[in-house]
């Protein structure tokens, strides 16, 4: 029986002064009790009650080097005896603005924010600005940050999507409190669907000034795109004055050094990154064309943010940076084998079990569902799984001394190893025996 007490005493004295007892809504849907931490080591972590894990949520995904890497932390205290922050200029954001170009196929140039969801906000007002255009084309099950202006709910299972070339009657909120017209500039479609994208996009081009998806569809079943289909959002937008903007928050710097639009060889026109791109540490980016980028330039779209490329948050991600590009990348080769090592055990776990079950695997991260589905390649697919076993599956796997997301989503980091890997298997073994 796993002792969590002092996790559980911690959440009930948080509900009293911290609204939702959590500092990310998130957070609350960890079972039995949000996980409150001690301390972390390269890919374990220790709680308040000295239960010890490997870590496979990775804080959601930014810790690609594991906790309290080294090299990045000693980076870190350096730059923070020679000031946080100064409202002003230093050189390293010239030295990571180097960094990104070289390493980021689609980047002429770049712009620091401080998280996914503002580099999407911004990524937004600059293709509208170039197109003189409002509306955004987004497809259900993508996540791009929970601003007003772009954060719509997930859909549930048996949602056909829209019929091709239209939008929902109503595209849906993703929360209460959002104001009644903040997404009526959203046109929402089902993604890996060409006919509805180019329906859409023809009869609509005048209107629509980006289309904005992710390479991958890492939240909601570690979904690929179909072949042909991010080179089809690539010709369609080029040819009609439309800007195509990849959210790369997750993907960046975890599917390859120049994240999922190099491993897939497109070019967007912008790219949002963040997540690993700081090891840790909060800082995002939107990079692209010059003839996007501009605009900041110009000052004709404003690009604010008090901590923007803090000493801090730019030494995490160049020695984040660094570190993933030394020894030619093998840092990604050995993550992804340790990854595949990791899935294929599963599966053949979850066949000796006889429990159905889909791993959808790319590169360093993967997803787990429990279903009855052969396999899962689109969205309505993916909402037929049977998420409140999963739920469960996560709540035995910590009492296992294993940490995941409760909603099937695995990251792996560099500091994972093959002990760690094998310990791993047979603590899904036990899991899966129990559940």
């Amino acid at each position: 029986m796993l002792n969590i007490e002092r996790s559980k005493a911690n959440y009930q004295r948080a509900q009293r002064h911290l609204a939702g007892g959590v500092a990310s809504s998130l957070r609350a849907s960890m079972k039995p009790v949000p996980l409150y931490a001690e301390s972390a080591k390269g890919a374990r972590l220790q709680d308040v009650d000295g239960n010890t894990y490997i870590d496979y949520l990775l804080a959601y995904g930014p810790l690609i080097l594991g906790h309290a890497h080294d090299g990045l932390t000693d980076s870190i205290l350096a730059s923070m005896r020679k000031g946080y922050t100064y409202g002003l200029q230093h050189e390293g954001e010239i030295e990571l603005a180097d960094l990104l170009v070289k390493v980021l196929p689609c980047a002429e140039k770049v712009a620091f924010s401080g998280s996914g969801t503002e580099a999407v906000m911004l990524a937004l007002r600059l293709a509208r600005a170039h197109t003189g255009k409002s509306k955004i084309v987004r497809f259900h099950g993508h996540y791009h940050g929970w601003s007003d202006s772009i954060f719509t709910s997930f859909p549930g299972a048996g949602l056909s999507g829209p019929a091709a070339g239209g939008e929902t009657s109503a595209v849906p909120p993703g929360t209460m409190g959002q104001s009644d017209n903040s997404l009526d500039d959203i046109i929402l479609l089902p993604w890996n669907d060409p006919a509805a994208l180019e329906s859409t996009l023809r009869t609509r081009a005048s209107e629509i000034a980006a289309v904005i998806s992710e390479p991958v569809m890492c939240n909601s079943g570690c979904i690929q795109p179909k072949p042909g289909y991010l080179e089809l959002i690539a010709r369609l937008t080029k040819e009609l004055g439309i800007v195509f903007i990849l959210d790369e928050v997750i993907t960046g710097f975890r599917l390859s050094l120049g994240g999922a639009h190099e491993r897939f060889g497109i070019k967007p026109d912008l790219v949002t990154i963040g997540k690993a791109m700081g090891g840790g540490i909060a800082i995002s980016a939107v990079a692209g064309t010059s003839a996007l980028m501009k605009y900041i330039d110009s000052s004709d779209v404003s690009h604010l943010g008090t901590l923007n490329g803090n000493g801090v948050a730019i030494t995490a991600a160049l020695t984040t940076i660094r570190e993933l590009a030394s020894n030619e990348g093998t840092a990604y080769k050995r993550m992804e084998e340790l990854l595949v090592t990791l899935s294929a055990g599963i599966r053949a776990l979850l066949s000796k079990h006889r429990i159905p079950g889909v791993i959808n695997q790319l590169g360093p991260v993967f997803h787990l569902m429990f279903t009855d589905e052969r396999e899962v390649t689109d969205f309505d697919t993916f909402n037929k799984r049977d998420a409140g076993k999963y739920a469960r599956f996560a709540e035995l796997m910590l009492s296992e001394g294993v940490l995941l997301r409760p909603n099937g989503l695995w990251y792996i980091s560099t500091a994972h190893s093959l002990p760690d890997i094998e310990v791993t298997l047979l603590a899904v073994d036990r899991a899966l025996g129990r559940l």
